[in-house]
């Protein structure tokens, strides 16, 4: 990109660091019991993809792009690939952090069951995660609204540049989602490519608000939460149904549920024990206790 060496405009805040204490007694929940984890948005911030719902992006409202609006609007769709392809290169360039890493080796040691997550960028994956349900989707690829076909989504970056030259030149701030701020005015001369085999519109391969989550990764969630006898949220709000529902259940039938987040979740009622850090912080020191 064109833009300045960090696109990111907002501040870390402070980072609080947890007692030993806390950790200890997380780590003593947690042992000897088949653990699911469920990750959001917050699980990604240190890798320096925005959230929706953070500290810092609350005080910016955003509007994320919804199912019906994309499907419907061949102006809605030229806005969210003109912005997009602003932001790719910085999304799709996203390292795992601390977190994902230990993660990845508390589910090799057998600690961690797997992974629902929210996310769409493959992090948990890059990080070690083997078993990862990514009940949003993966950004990594695009699908054919009509013939459903999907392609990569670097090739279909190589392909929107293609239609657009210079279009990355331009200078954004990045948002949420491999997303860019950019006004209307700015995105209307932007050509979008269709799909190559029946010129249809293409769509990222992730559900959009208001959009339903597939049947079969739902199922697969669910069957991973239902074999586990934990869950462990690392940064949710929960305010999405879709994750916040694994938290009912859990609670419901008495299964304990911790939450490591910056910040309060829609869920801190129902846990058991409850952890405000960052997760790149408190999954590592985690790992840690539990020999791993």
């Amino acid at each position: 990109m064109a833009s300045s060496a960090s696109p990111f405009s907002s501040v870390p805040a402070p980072d609080p660091t947890p007692s030993t204490s806390l950790l200890d007694a997380l780590a003593g929940l947690l042992l000897r019991r088949d653990v699911a984890v469920l990750s959001g948005a917050g699980a990604s911030t240190e890798s320096g993809i925005p959230d929706y719902r953070g500290p810092q992006t609350r005080e910016k409202a955003r509007n994320p792009m919804r199912y019906r609006a994309f499907t419907s609007s061949a102006d809605a769709r030229r806005h969210y690939w003109a912005r997009s392809a602003i932001g790719w290169d910085s999304f799709s360039a996203a390292e795992p952090n601390d977190g994902h890493h230990a993660l990845g080796r508390l589910e090799r040691a057998g600690c961690v069951r797997g992974v629902v997550t929210q996310n769409v960028d493959g992090l948990h994956q890059a990080g070690g995660s083997d078993h990862v349900v990514e009940l949003h989707g993966s950004l990594a690829e695009v699908i054919c609204l009509d013939c459903r076909q999907v392609e990569s989504r670097h090739a279909f970056q190589e392909r929107l540049l293609d239609r657009n030259p210079g279009w990355l030149s331009r200078v954004a701030e990045i948002a949420p989602d491999g997303d860019a701020d950019l006004s209307v005015d700015e995105t209307i001369v932007f050509d979008v490519a269709p799909c190559q085999q029946c010129g249809g519109a293409m769509k990222p391969n992730v559900v959009f608000f208001g959009e339903d989550v597939p049947d079969d990764r739902t199922d697969a969630a669910w069957e991973l939460v239902d074999e586990c006898e934990a869950l462990l949220v690392v940064g949710s709000s929960l305010t999405v149904y879709s994750g916040f529902r694994f938290v009912r259940a859990m609670a419901k039938r008495r299964s304990p549920v911790a939450i490591v987040n910056l910040g309060p979740t829609r869920g801190d009622d129902l846990a058991l024990m409850r952890i405000n850090g960052r997760t790149g912080t408190v999954l590592p020191r985690l790992a840690s206790l539990l020999g791993v």
